[in-house]
Parts: C-alpha cells; sequence; structure tokens
C-alpha cells in the first residue's frame, strides 16, 4: 500500500489564483484547493493571493492574504516582495488566460520572475494553436516552473509538440471533486420542486461557447416521449458577458425554447451557488449535460463534480470529455448533433437500469479524483520541487583578484558606427540600435583602458568621438540619443540624461585622451556645446555636467565655462538636500533611482576643483549614507535594485541589481579616496568591485572573464545572462577605476615605507 504523501518540512506555501467570492470557475477550484490543503495538511500556512478584477468589488475572507489588481504592474512586484518575505517555499500559481494584465497576461512573470522559490503551475487552459504573445507567456511560464501540472494527458502532449516542454516537467493530476455519498436524485427532488420529474442539468457561468442551443434544439423530440422531462440550466451569467451585453443572450435562450415549445420543459436559475447547494443541485438532477462547442477545451470544473457526485453525463467530445468519459463512463455525441442529443436523453431517460449502472460507474471513476486525493498528489510534487532547490553554501570570500581590463567584449558590440546598445546573450541585437549613453562611456573607456595598440585605440576612439559629433543637433542644442540600426535618428533632443553624460565624456576625453588631436576635438566640442548645460533641470544631468567641468578644469585651468557649471549646481543639490532630509533619511530626494553614488561624486569633485571643503564634506556624508544602504546584512556590496526606483522614504529592495550601480560606487568611492586619503574609501570601492566577481547575494560572477564581457543584472532566480553595452562598459571602467585606487594605495604606501 502507498503510503499518503504528507507535509514533510513544507511549513508555508504561496497560492496565487482568483478567489471566491469572484465569480468564476477558477474561483471556485482556488478556493477548494485551499480548502482541501487545509484539510489535509492543517500543519502547512497557505497564503492566498487573489487575482482582483474589481479592486474593491469582493469582500474577501480572512483566508485570502492579499490581493493582486489585475493591470498593475507594480502589484505583482510588490506581491512577489510579499512572498519571499514571508517565509513560503513554494508558489503554487492556477494560470488562465484572461486573468492576469498585460499582454496574454505577461504581468504574471514579472511576479514568477522577481521570487527565488520554486514554482508549480496548474494550467487551466492549453492553447494548441497560440497567437505570439500567448506563446510568449506559456513558454516563460515553462522556463520559470518546477512543474507544470495538468489536467489531461492531451494538456501533456501539447505541451511536448507545440511548446516543447520538458516530459519531467509535467505531471497530470485530474481536477478535484467533492466526497459525497452517491444517493437517488429523488432523495433531493422535493427541495426543488421537481418531484414527479426527470431532471437534466447543465450549469457553470452561462457564455455562448456552452453549446445550450442545442439540447434546447433537441427537446422536443424528447418531451414527445417524455413530457415530464425538465431541463434545468443553472449559473448566473459570465461577469465579462453581462458587461458587455447585459442579459442578451440568456434572454435569447429563453425565446429559443419558447419558439420551439418547450419552454415549460425549461428552467434558468440564474445565481452563482454556494458550494453546497450547488452539489445538492448537481445529486438532485437523473443526467448531466455538458453541450460545448470548444474541441480544445482541457479542463471542465463542471464535468468532473458531475462524474464526482456519480451523474450519468452526455457530452460533447471536447478533450477533458473524451478523457473522463472514456471507457463507459459516460456518453459522447458529436459537436452541434440535434438528432444524437435527442437519441441520447432519450435512450437514458428511457432506462432507469442503463442510466443507473453509468451513474454508478462515474461515481466509481470520481472516488480517483476526490479533493483529498489532489491534495496528496500536489503535495508529493510540491515536496519534490522544494527538495530539489539548491541550498547555497556560504562561501569564505577569497581574496580579490582584479581584472585586467579587456577590450574584447567592447569590441564585439561595436562597429563603424559605434557600440549597440543591447544583446542577446553574448550575440549584438541590431534591432535595438545605438545610444549615445553607451558610446560616451566607450569614449572614456578608450582614454581610461590599459594596454591597446596605438592603432586600434585611434580607431576605435574616432568611431565613438564621431557618433557623439554627429549626435549634436545645433537646431535644437542637444545631442540626440537613440539611433536606430540604419543610422536614422529616433530624437530631435535625447534625454537630459544622456545630454549631461555626453558632456562628462567630453570633459574627460579633454582631460586624459592619449593623443592630442582627440583632447582637442573634445576641447572644441565642450566649448561649442556645454552651455547647454546650464539649463539641465534633471540632477543627475546636472552632477555628469559637474564631472565633466571637473575633468575640463583639470585639462584647462580656470576654464570658464567649466566654473560656470560648477558654481551653478553645487547650490541645488545642497538645497534638495536639505528639502528631502529626515533623520534616517540623508539623501537628495526622497526616493532612490538609477545611478546614486554618481551625486555624492560629482559633490566631491566640484570641492576639489573649487577648493570648497563643504561640498566635499556633503559629498562624502552623502555617500557614506547611501553606501550603507548598498549593504547586504552579510556586509557584501548589494545594489540598489532597479525595483526600489521611486518609492518614497524607502528602504531599498534587493533586485534587480545592474552594474552600473556598481561600476558608479567604485568611482564615488574613488574620488573619496582620493580627496581623502582614507582607506576606508579605498576598502569600500573594492567591496563595490568584488561585485563583479561573485562576492554578491547570489555568489555568482557577473564578469565573463574570458571575454571581458558583463552579464547584464543579478535577478532572484540568478544572472540575467545577457551582455549589453551599458554592462560590459561597467566592467571595463569599473576595471580601470579600481586599478587606478590600487595604484595610488600602492604609491602611499611606498612613500610611508620610505619615510619611515
Amino acid at each position: 500500500m502507498v503510503k499518503p504523501a504528507d507535509g514533510g518540512n513544507i511549513a508555508r506555501l504561496a497560492l496565487i489564483g482568483n478567489f471566491l467570492p469572484r465569480q468564476c470557475g477558477l474561483a471556485t477550484f482556488t478556493t477548494d484547493v485551499f480548502t482541501a490543503m487545509r484539510a489535509r495538511y492543517p500543519e502547512i500556512a497557505v497564503d492566498v493571493y487573489a487575482m482582483d478584477d474589481h479592486p474593491g468589488k469582493y469582500d474577501y475572507p480572512a483566508e485570502v492574504t492579499g490581493t493582486i489588481p489585475e493591470p498593475e504592474l507594480s502589484a505583482y512586484i510588490d506581491t512577489a516582495r510579499k512572498i519571499e518575505a514571508s517565509g513560503a517555499q513554494a508558489i503554487w500559481l492556477q494560470h488562465e488566460y484572461g486573468i492576469f494584465g498585460g499582454p496574454a497576461g505577461e504581468h504574471i512573470l514579472a511576479l514568477l520572475d522577481r521570487t527565488t522559490l520554486p514554482v508549480i503551475i496548474t494550467l487551466h487552459t492549453i492553447l494548441e494553436k497560440p497567437n505570439a504573445d500567448q506563446r510568449r507567456v506559456l513558454e516563460g511560464l515553462l522556463r520559470r516552473a518546477a512543474r507544470v501540472v495538468v489536467m489531461a494527458e492531451r494538456g501533456r502532449d501539447i505541451l511536448q509538440r507545440v511548446y516543447g516542454a520538458n516530459p519531467r516537467q509535467v505531471v497530470m493530476i485530474p481536477h478535484g471533486v467533492p466526497d459525497r455519498d452517491l444517493l437517488d436524485p429523488a432523495t433531493l427532488k422535493d427541495k426543488f420542486g421537481w418531484d414527479g420529474r426527470k431532471v437534466m442539468l447543465t450549469f457553470g457561468l452561462l457564455a455562448p461557447n456552452k453549446g445550450i442551443e442545442t439540447v434546447i434544439n433537441a427537446l422536443p423530440a424528447v418531451i414527445a416521449k417524455h413530457p415530464d422531462l425538465l431541463y434545468v440550466v443553472l449559473g448566473a451569467t459570465h461577469p465579462n458577458l453581462v458587461a458587455h451585453e447585459g442579459e442578451k443572450y440568456r434572454d435569447k435562450l429563453k425565446a429559443l425554447a419558447a419558439d420551439k415549445g418547450v419552454a415549460d420543459n425549461v428552467t434558468f436559475v440564474d445565481a452563482f451557488l454556494e458550494h453546497g447547494e450547488l452539489l445538492d443541485y448537481l445529486q438532485a438532477a437523473d443526467v448531466y449535460v455538458t453541450p460545448y462547442t470548444n474541441p480544445a477545451q482541457i479542463t471542465s470544473g463542471t464535468l468532473s463534480y458531475a462524474i464526482g457526485v456519480g451523474k450519468p453525463v452526455i457530452s460533447t467530445p471536447y478533450v477533458h470529455a473524451t478523457e473522463i468519459l472514456a471507457d463507459g463512463h459516460g456518453v459522447l455525441v458529436p459537436f452541434g448533433d440535434v438528432d444524437a442529443f435527442a437519441r441520447e436523453i432519450d435512450a437514458l431517460m428511457s432506462n432507469d437500469r442503463d442510466r443507473n449502472r453509468l451513474a454508478e460507474r462515474a461515481y466509481a471513476r470520481g472516488r480517483t479524483m476526490i479533493w483529498p486525493k489532489l491534495a496528496e498528489a500536489m503535495m508529493a510534487e510540491i515536496r519534490a520541487i522544494v527538495a530539489a532547490r539548491p541550498f547555497r553554501l556560504a562561501k569564505v570570500p577569497a581574496p580579490l583578484k582584479m581584472l585586467t581590463p579587456d577590450f574584447a567584449a567592447v569590441e564585439r558590440m561595436s562597429d563603424s558606427t559605434g557600440m549597440l546598445q543591447h544583446s542577446i546573450y553574448s550575440v549584438p541585437d541590431r534591432r535595438h540600435g545605438y545610444c549615445i549613453d553607451d558610446n560616451c562611456r566607450a569614449l572614456m573607456l578608450m582614454s581610461a583602458i590599459p594596454g591597446l595598440d596605438d592603432v586600434a585605440r585611434d580607431k576605435w576612439m574616432t568611431i565613438y568621438a564621431s557618433f557623439v559629433q554627429y549626435a549634436w543637433n545645433p537646431d535644437t542644442r542637444r545631442f540626440r540619443n537613440f539611433m536606430n540600426f540604419d543610422r536614422t535618428w529616433c530624437e530631435d533632443a535625447g534625454s537630459e540624461d544622456s545630454n549631461g553624460r555626453t558632456l562628462w565624456s567630453l570633459g574627460v576625453t579633454a582631460r586624459d585622451a592619449q593623443a592630442a588631436k582627440h583632447r582637442d576635438w573634445a576641447t572644441a566640442m565642450f566649448d561649442s556645446t556645454a552651455s547647454m548645460a546650464l539649463e539641465l533641470g534633471s540632477l543627475r544631468a546636472q552632477a555628469f555636467a559637474m564631472l565633466g567641468a571637473a575633468a575640463m578644469l583639470e585639462a584647462k585651468p580656470g576654464h570658464q565655462l567649466s566654473l560656470s557649471i560648477l558654481e551653478a549646481f553645487p547650490k541645488v543639490h545642497l538645497d534638495l538636500l536639505a528639502k528631502a532630509r529626515r533623520p534616517e533619511w540623508q539623501w537628495f530626494e526622497i526616493v532612490l533611482a538609477y545611478d546614486n553614488t554618481r551625486l555624492p561624486q560629482a559633490l566631491i569633485r566640484a570641492g576639489q576643483a573649487l577648493k570648497r571643503q563643504d561640498l566635499i564634506e556633503c559629498g562624502l556624508a552623502t555617500l557614506d549614507w547611501i553606501v550603507a544602504k548598498q549593504t547586504s546584512p552579510e556586509g557584501r556590496f548589494r545594489a540598489v535594485g532597479s525595483e526600489s526606483f521611486h518609492r518614497p522614504y524607502a528602504e531599498p529592495l534587493q533586485f534587480d541589481q545592474q552594474p552600473l550601480e556598481a561600476q558608479a560606487t567604485v568611482d564615488a568611492c574613488a574620488a573619496a579616496y582620493d580627496a581623502t586619503g582614507d582607506v576606508r574609501w579605498r576598502d569600500e570601492a573594492l567591496r563595490a568591485y568584488g561585485w563583479f566577481l561573485g562576492v554578491n547575494d547570489l555568489d555568482l560572477p557577473l564578469a565573463s572573464v574570458a571575454d571581458g564581457g558583463c552579464y547584464d543584472g543579478l535577478m532572484p532566480t540568478g544572472l540575467n545572462r545577457n551582455q549589453g553595452a551599458e554592462s560590459i562598459l561597467a566592467l571595463q571602467l569599473a576595471s580601470c577605476a579600481i586599478s587606478g585606487v590600487s595604484k595610488a594605495a600602492q604609491s602611499v604606501a611606498g612613500a610611508t615605507r620610505v619615510v619611515a
């Protein structure tokens, strides 16, 4: 005898789906599986996260931990955080098209991708001919799921044949059914006023795909032999149908019954019933009918319930019906075949013995599908995926081995126009073209990277400089940002941040380029464009422009335009800091965003250039604050995740961590070390650099050491394995910066030893 599955070491689960009192079959199913799990495993906490199509409409019970407003992407991300923090060990998702936001419900992928937990997904619809969005979403679910549950073997076949699912990933667990005794329908008919009548029942939300017209058209022939027959159509009209056309469809069916002369033999019960009352209706019926019109229907909860209470079933041969009614457990008739329905209804109503035998066979099959058995089967799968989850041992940090800057990946992403923005894995994705941000970073790298031969350095610096030069639009006095692969511009003026970053790259090139021709070009370009910096309103754009101006002052002491920029913006930043500051919040804005450490870095560099100690001290204080926010409990660098952005006075969130933040922190700490000589800032720079090498929350290196590449980010589930320009440049610029910090530290140490 097989021992039933038990909860074992599972203490908490997160269950996502629709939930009663929302009126739909999926809400009923999710509520039933919740009840079944709680009854079978009372020691396990099951947190319900209900999909909500009308926030505020439903009075959810206390069992619902939280709701997810369908269209709000931020709510999916917030829910992922709540689940991650709840102690749940796995997520069980009920998936149906139409209940999640975004094209084909893609918002649910954002939730799943922001948790580290193993996921088991029950698919309630599996399309054999999906559109592009539907395919993309289901393939995304398959990639994320540890297990995928289907409720019919045909579902397994479609997943493998159409979507290429791994056979070991897919498990078939039948739709659950209630555990009720097999009763003589006559014992319950008086409750509904059906005494002395043969009763045929269809139930479920009313919609045109239910095929009820077929049965009504068959009734005249049946009633000629069974004048006391009553056909009960039980269920409210589907809410979406009501929203679009009211009760037009129900009225159409009533008119059809009247036209066929069978209005007295058809009754409509317009209600979404409580579980117990629904089962009473089912048990009081003699025959159950499912005349559905969709051959591809993989799952029918109403059919499962009918089998569960032992109803003789007449059905069209949709997928679920052909499987559950196989081997003489029900009667199948062709789609839309009025004569076949009339013939089979008459046969069952005319022969009590055959009808009762069919009821007994249906009931026997239903015993294999009762909710406790579903709960046990699901728990066996949940335990398996939790046990298979990799356990990450804490690593003893090894001494950091700094990488030698490597131009290979930058060159791989570049062509004669400039550096392409994005890649698919390591292969450039030409669909997204170029942007000035990346070409400016590449331009700065050309001045910083050691070991590049003169010919290659001249070639690539000229290409990146040419991109910047061509981006300048004299009509708008702004640099353009985005360029298509065919070299057409996407806009007349780029963002303020891209313009500020461009001025930064020009100042650095004027100071650091190895060839005089490039220094001269950058100086001339800065002089002709940088006055627009004084019109920038973005805090980060101003910071970038300040960094460029500080570099230009080093190249050209007394440079008046650079002095004007450096004298204009610090007051703006100090005023914003005073306005946003709280005892626990020492920052320039009430939110955290991208490139945060560039703000204190700019103040430090401005203070050095202007010889203003107050700016240096403010830069150091705010850098100290943001560095603390970027430190994990284990003492590792933790980049402010992109999902943290723009949350007022909120602690930063862990994911998605991006290379840009680590590079910015290396640069800012290098500036602090340069301004103070305090080894603490050298150590902070090394800690941020270590993030690239695997000293991070997931112990995964982002640097692709063999070819100079860098992955695009650290996700809850692992690495984003694409290698875009921004990420590659972040690693290479950070490697150059950390090398400079180390050389400065060695120089100081050597000087100290000489003095000693």
